[in-house]
């Protein structure tokens, strides 16, 4: 996990059209989408405005560059949350079907309704295309950039300070978490090397652990008497320069408010006169 974390912020440095853009058009566009794809009702539309926004995703996705493997791979890593709460939409009614036919009985009084296995299909599109739109807009661009493009559009500066120390120490928990790992291995110690007792490998993992919790207080002293000596205080803020957006940008963000309204309000009236 901590080396996908790694990896995740190395994509955004490729060199590409999207990689290149102002994070505030990305943030804007794959936001668009998204709310575009959950404000969409709940009914078969969803289909048609789910595939042609996961077409157009994935058409970005083309744009920059980007392995494929690794959008597979990052959705495989996601899909476990949402699969769990849309699986078990089909053995209840909801609130968007009057009707319910029943399509198979389980033990204990337990039904499958088709109407519900519909609107599993139905969250599970919602899903995917959210999460393929939030996975783009990382594999795209660096975290600093995006929260300088969310600080550009008037993210509180409290905020974008917080989120800016996060960002920063995240790393170095993670490099300093990547060091004790390596530690480890060099010693040959496998905490699922069941040739090893599991009172020797729970011994080793907690001191591991506690070693990382004293690391990560000592750190944080260090970082906080450093930012004091640096003038740090309670009216500290980020600074965040003006940059006004490029032509090609402003186009890109018009294509994307412009896809985003046409498509769903075209496959509505469409479906409406069938």
């Amino acid at each position: 996990m901590i080396e996908e974390l790694f990896y995740i912020e190395k994509s955004g440095y490729r060199d590409s059209f999207i990689h290149n853009l102002d994070a505030r058009v990305k943030i804007l566009g794959m936001f668009a989408i998204i709310i575009a794809m959950v404000a969409v009702p709940y009914s078969p539309m969803v289909f048609t405005v789910g595939t042609l926004f996961f077409g157009f995703i994935m058409a970005l996705w083309a744009l920059a560059r980007l392995p494929w493997l690794v959008y597979i791979k990052r959705l495989v890593m996601v899909l476990p949350f949402g699969l769990f709460i849309i699986l078990f939409q089909i053995f209840f009614t909801n609130r968007y079907y009057q009707v319910f036919h029943v399509i198979a009985n389980l033990p204990f009084g337990i039904h499958i309704y088709a109407e519900s296995v519909e609107f599993a299909f139905i969250l599970f599109v919602k899903f995917v295309v959210c999460v393929s739109a939030i996975i783009l807009l990382s594999s795209t661009t660096k975290l600093h950039d995006m929260l300088e493009g969310a600080g550009r559009m008037g993210l509180p500066p409290e905020f974008a300070l917080t989120f800016g120390m996060m960002i920063r120490y995240l790393f170095v928990f993670g490099y300093i978490f990547r060091k004790i790992n390596e530690a480890l291995t060099t010693r040959c110690f496998d905490p699922f090397d069941s040739a090893l007792s599991y009172r020797y490998r729970m011994k080793q993992i907690g001191y591991t652990v506690g070693t990382i919790f004293i690391r990560s207080y000592e750190q944080g002293e260090r970082v906080y008497t450093s930012m004091l000596c640096r003038g740090y205080g309670k009216s500290s803020h980020i600074f965040v320069t003006r940059k006004p957006l490029r032509a090609p940008e402003w186009s890109f963000l018009g294509i994307c408010i412009v896809f985003t309204v046409v498509i769903p309000v075209g496959t509505w009236l469409v479906s409406s006169r069938v």
